[in-house]
């Protein structure tokens, strides 16, 4: 498994985890969940988390057989939701909204949707057309270890970057997205006209 390791695609991996979970512009969202006296905790938040994602690393293939769809056409659709991600960040618009019945912080909206949620999950099996397990695995765990902090730390942060600090992040983060779905676009559209 560990031959398969590539640092340039572990840093790739860990930047498009990064920027479609976005944990640094939901501070505002979990000291507002705070302030509402709304529980949220953070390592019950990452271990779901984490736990999550990984079920759906490895048992997203069977679910993609099971409706008869490959890989590619999953990370081309993947790349429109990414593509949309990025259009939420560099416009300030809300495009996926969150219309659940459950209340509680922790789950919702914490890790659905939030860490773990659609955008998450079509990334995840996007990498996998390109990269190799092992260094999205380790991507994720980095990403998970920094959700860990920035939830528990949450108010520092903030008061660390300022409100202007976070909102430069998000642009930031929404550009390189936006990039990375025209490039995970033109890939695996590519393999589709060269299958067919």
């Amino acid at each position: 498994m560990f031959s398969m390791f590539n640092f340039q695609q572990l840093l790739s991996a860990f930047i498009v985890l990064f920027a479609v979970i976005d944990i640094i512009g939901s501070i505002p969202i979990i000291i507002n969940l705070k302030e509402q006296g709304r529980g949220v905790h953070a390592g019950k938040a990452t271990l779901i988390s984490m736990a999550l994602l990984i079920v759906f690393f490895y048992g997203g293939d069977m679910l993609l057989r099971l409706f008869g769809v490959d890989i590619s056409s999953f990370a081309v659709a993947g790349a429109f939701i990414i593509f949309l991600l990025s259009l939420e960040m560099l416009l300030d618009v809300e495009i996926f909204r969150n219309q659940g019945p459950i209340r509680e912080a922790t789950l919702i909206p914490l890790v659905f949707p939030l860490v773990a949620g659609a955008g998450t999950f079509t990334t995840l099996l996007t990498l996998r057309a390109e990269y190799a397990a092992v260094n999205i695995l380790i991507a994720l765990l980095l990403n998970m270890a920094w959700v860990f902090f920035v939830i528990k730390m949450t108010a520092r942060i903030e008061h660390f970057l300022g409100k202007g600090g976070v909102y430069i992040i998000r642009k930031f983060f929404g550009i390189i997205l936006l990039a990375i779905s025209v490039k995970l676009f033109v890939t695996n559209i590519t393999h589709l006209i060269q299958g067919n």
